[in-house]
């Protein structure tokens, strides 16, 4: 059997070129068309996938029809002996990514991490205390805030500031000259 034998019958490869087993549902991928594969070459063991080649994931289908077929049809080499035989079908890979942006500007990538490490961490309290285990984390309501002091003290230097300009205090005493 020749390189052309054998997808040159299989409807497979024209399906494939119009898109009828789906397309992409990354928005970077353009709407790439996708291709069927199974998770396991044994039979009745999980329902077949759809392959994009150009983001290289796999994707579940949208149609009942293509989720009640045995993925072991197509087996797990389907779509690697599809672009070895037709090289000039793997796409170009996608680069693109989705960059978070707010009012046009980027998201810090530190400020990204400290969310998901901050994030990581809520969700470890959540079990430990689940658990009844002391975590050894310091709970939000138990820091005290220097924000309170350091607001008491302005107001404190807002009333000695207007006790010196009205002349009542001089050197931190009363003045009680006339």
């Amino acid at each position: 059997m020749t390189d052309n034998n054998l997808f040159s019958d299989l409807p497979q490869l024209e399906k494939y070129k119009k898109a009828d087993f789906g397309k992409c549902p990354r928005v970077m991928c353009k709407s790439h068309p996708l291709l069927p594969m199974g998770q396991s070459d044994n039979p009745n063991v999980k329902a077949v996938k759809l392959y994009c080649a150009k983001c290289e994931d796999i994707y579940n289908p949208k149609s009942s029809r293509h989720s009640a077929i045995d993925g072991a049809y197509f087996g797990t080499s389907f779509h690697n002996i599809i672009f070895q035989v037709y090289p000039a079908l793997i796409p170009t890979k996608s680069y693109d990514r989705y960059v978070p942006r707010i009012y046009g500007f980027r998201v810090h990538a530190p400020a990204t991490l400290i969310r998901w490490q901050n994030c990581q961490r809520d969700e470890m309290r959540k079990r430990l205390r689940k658990l009844e285990i002391e975590s050894g984390f310091k709970d939000e309501e138990e820091e005290v805030e220097p924000e309170d002091s350091e607001e008491d003290e302005e107001e404190e230097e807002e009333g000695d500031m207007d006790a010196l300009e009205n002349g009542e205090m001089e050197g931190g005493e009363l003045n009680n000259q006339v």
